[in-house]
């Protein structure tokens, strides 16, 4: 289903996670760039900017940005290890502000958005080829490690499907790159699930697993 994009950005976090995408591609969809971009939103935000504008500047733009990598997965919701993860919202799940009140979002407080759509149809067509979940995911700067925040950031988004790093920092870079340039430019997140969200346990995640259903999935996205 990629391949009806005639160039696509995919964007990971680190070489592990690009290098399982490039294990689903090999040489035959030329059509896909596949780069490291760093972790967190920050990072990935700068390297997906930096990644159109070069593609801009030769002529060879993209019309499609894919966010993918490896996660934790909310087991409340029923996604577990192995899991495959596609974003119906990519949210900044921790922009914003404490108050009195609780936790407000940026978009809350009035200064900017803190949640990216992908276009429904082409979620619901990337969920029916990998057999992935569909809900948000959630993009922070910390990753969760206590069920108390697990079940903070279950009260604010109740249907999350997954946590992970950069997403929302992909999203906006390429909801910015398109606005300058008066285009349209779809983003898509996939995940696969390494971990349960909630009390840190490293010897519990299973990294190897997941990075071996991100080139399961991945394959099934391209001919």
């Amino acid at each position: 289903m990629l391949s009806a994009y005639r160039r696509v950005l995919v964007v990971a976090a680190v070489p592990a996670e690009r290098e399982a995408v490039v294990a689903a591609t090999g040489e035959h969809a030329p059509y896909l760039q596949v780069i490291a971009g760093g972790v967190g939103p920050a990072a990935a935000a700068a390297a997906t900017a930096t990644a159109l504008v070069t593609a801009a500047h030769q002529a060879r733009p993209y019309d499609l940005v894919v966010a993918c990598g490896i996660s934790g997965g909310f087991a409340a919701n029923g996604v577990r290890a192995g899991d495959t993860v596609l974003a119906d919202s990519i949210v900044a799940a921790d922009l914003g502000a404490e108050t009195p009140a609780g936790f407000a979002s940026v978009t809350e407080l009035g200064f900017g958005t803190a949640d990216h759509t992908p276009p429904p149809r082409l979620v619901r067509e990337a969920a029916e080829a990998t057999g992935a979940h569909t809900g948000p995911v959630l993009t922070v700067s910390t990753t969760t490690g206590s069920q108390e925040r697990a079940e903070q950031l279950l009260a604010r988004h109740p249907r999350a499907a997954a946590e992970a790093m950069e997403g929302f920092g992909v999203a906006e870079a390429a909801a910015a790159h398109a606005a300058a340039r008066g285009e349209e430019l779809p983003v898509l997140e996939l995940r696969t699930v390494s971990n349960a969200v909630g009390p840190r346990d490293r010897a519990a995640w299973r990294i190897p697993q997941a990075l071996a259903a991100l080139t399961t999935a991945f394959g099934k996205l391209v001919p």
